[in-house]
């Protein structure tokens, strides 16, 4: 839960820093954001595209990348390769394969159990094994096939003035046009989106398959079917694997030993004496009084290596102590859990020390 909350508080911060607000419908979850209404072209796309790259940096996933194609493009690809209309939904489930499993398999999916003519199939395969960035985009306006048609040719303009605002945003060398990005799902319009995790060698050996991190894209019609009147409501957005990325953690925290602090405490109050609960509770309340993230142990007479070690193994900074001698001076003993070194502050002091400390931490 403490891994989900981090990743969850992650997102949530960055969808608050671009100016969301929380809808209270079951449509939209937290780990969504939407662009809604009429505005200039890739404006807003940029912007998700800019969300998702704030938050993957954010998570400290590792390198990642994010693919992106625009479906009139790849409906002008279908149609200029000659796939009959019929068959453009079932040949992109086929192309949204790749990247799964090789291009060799996916055309012969394509041949052998959905009745394209091996022609036609290999021509999509001159278009779908080309990723890049903008001067793929120019080299496609070039394409004497692609540029024959309106509707890829639409799509080519918004994404060369997407890659000019991807480049303004710092990100645009996160960003791949590729033309194997399906995206399965029908109701998109235009630009479409998904990030991967790059793996590493190591983490290619451990054959962790993560797929897709974050995904999103613009559907200019979905909106409209659901309204009474049947407005159009231009929309773009992103969703954030939350799920996969928690289980991607938990799977290399399992595989490096890492462990995770469950609790947010600062300050443990100890004593290593009996009969001192009540000094202790004072201190406590004190201490959760100005703010502090605080616990003791709930005994009377704890032993103080019982106590200390607690604080290792809870991650907990620092201990305060108050024995006899403490008493008698007028001071509290400030310890590290790491350092183990230890200072004595006068009592009265105590709190702005530890808010010092906990600061300069």
């Amino acid at each position: 839960m403490v891994v989900r909350e981090k990743i969850l508080d992650m997102v949530v911060g960055c969808f608050k820093r671009h100016g969301a607000k929380r809808l209270d419908t079951p449509a939209f979850e937290l780990k969504d954001f939407d662009i809604a209404g009429q505005f200039d072209p890739m404006i807003p796309d940029a912007e998700c595209l800019k969300i998702m790259c704030e938050i993957l940096s954010g998570l400290q996933l590792g390198d990642f990348l994010i693919k992106v194609n625009d479906r009139r493009i790849l409906d002008g690809m279908l149609a200029v390769c000659g796939v009959p209309e019929s068959k453009f939904h079932a040949i992109c489930s086929s192309i949204d394969k790749l990247g799964k499993i090789s291009w060799n398999d996916v055309r012969h999916e394509m041949v052998a159990k959905k009745g394209l003519a091996p022609e036609v199939a290999d021509r999509i395969g001159d278009y779908v094994q080309c990723h890049g960035g903008v001067s793929l985009v120019e080299e496609m306006f070039q394409d004497s096939r692609l540029s024959q048609n309106k509707q890829a040719l639409e799509g080519l303009g918004d994404l060369k003035l997407l890659f000019e605002y991807l480049t303004l945003f710092g990100i645009a060398e996160k960003i791949s046009f590729d033309l194997s990005l399906a995206r399965g799902l029908d109701y998109y319009t235009g630009v479409i989106y998904e990030a991967v995790l790059l793996q590493t060698p190591a983490q290619a050996e451990e054959s962790f398959n993560v797929g897709s991190v974050a995904a999103g894209g613009r559907y200019d019609g979905l909106v409209g079917m659901f309204g009474p009147r049947g407005h159009k409501v231009p929309c773009v957005g992103l969703s954030i694997g939350v799920e996969r990325i928690f289980a991607i953690v938990e799977q290399r925290m399992k595989t490096s030993g890492q462990k995770i602090r469950t609790t947010e405490t600062q300050v443990f109050v100890a004593t290593p004496q009996k009969n001192f609960l009540h000094e202790r509770l004072k201190l406590i309340s004190e201490l959760w009084d100005a703010g502090i993230k605080a616990e003791l142990l709930y005994k009377n007479n704890p032993k103080l290596l019982t106590q200390l070690h607690y604080c290792e193994q809870m991650g907990i900074p620092l201990v305060v102590i108050i024995g006899e001698q403490e008493l008698k001076e007028g001071v509290i003993k400030l310890r590290s859990v790491a350092s183990r070194e230890e200072v004595a502050i006068k009592r009265e002091n105590l709190v702005a020390e530890i808010q010092k400390t906990l600061s300069e931490s």
